[in-house]
């Protein structure tokens, strides 16, 4: 049986019975467990299955904890992609930046880039860059959600209608090759929909994790983001998909 059968077929048993392990499955199918490993990581890289140690799980679409909770995970990761936006914006920019946790640490970096306007619905990214150099901050109004302490809704939607920005800079849920951008949150992807169809350019901040996850509400196809700024190397399977889309 050739790799690509062989892995379809396993693709079915995990999508019938919800998980499956190497060694189940190197005994269905009469191949070796490294095999089976070599199977699940190409599976996995496209964003077909989880893998999870010794085995692989159904994928299932991402559900955000609270925004305390997000903050504390991968920070040193966000803090190396705010780093990397640096190099991105220049002074004098305008800038979208929607409600986040990377969102937030890359405003933390972006206080240092003098005369920036910055267009947002997140009270706390409001409050960093107020500190900033001879820069404007416009809060958005809308409907309050006091977790993420940001506002949403068609009030806010119509209020990105009248800026155009030179970037949006927007945090995903998710990142996936064949989907592009997503939210867990309907109406945060709204927002940041909105935002990129009224910028420049789309600046996506994602680290690894959210690379081949998948999320309930799409926010833009890869092919309409021009920029993403991860903290490590995407695979071989996603860095050509990004490649094709000439992101």
């Amino acid at each position: 049986m050739k790799p690509r059968q062989r892995q379809s077929r396993i693709l079915d048993v995990v999508a019938r019975d919800g998980e499956a392990t190497v060694d189940a499955l190197a005994l269905a199918f009469d191949v070796s467990a490294e095999t089976i490993r070599r199977d699940l990581a190409a599976l996995a890289e496209t964003g077909a299955l989880q893998k999870v140690h010794g085995g692989a799980r159904r994928l299932r679409l991402y559900a955000e904890g609270s925004f305390q909770e997000r903050m504390a995970e991968h920070a040193a990761a966000k803090a190396q992609i705010a780093e990397k936006l640096l190099a991105v914006i220049e002074p004098g920019d305008t800038l979208f930046m929607d409600t986040g946790t990377t969102t937030l640490f890359a405003a933390e970096a972006l206080v240092r880039v003098p005369r920036l306007t910055v267009i947002t619905n997140s009270l706390r990214i409001a409050q960093v860059m107020g500190r900033a150099e001879g820069g404007r901050v416009f809060l958005l109004g809308g409907l309050l959600a006091p977790d993420n302490a940001e506002t949403l809704g068609q009030m806010a939607i119509e209020a990105i209608g009248r800026f155009q920005a030179d970037h949006a800079v927007i945090g995903p849920a998710a990142l996936d090759a064949q989907v592009g951008a997503m939210m867990a949150d309907h109406d945060e992807a709204q927002i940041a929909r909105s935002m990129c169809d009224n910028a420049r350019t789309c600046v996506v901040l994602a680290h690894g994790a959210k690379l081949g996850r998948k999320a309930a509400h799409r926010i833009c196809r890869l092919d309409e983001i021009d920029v993403l700024i991860c903290d490590e190397r995407p695979g071989d399977a996603f860095a050509a998909a990004l490649r094709v889309a000439q992101v």
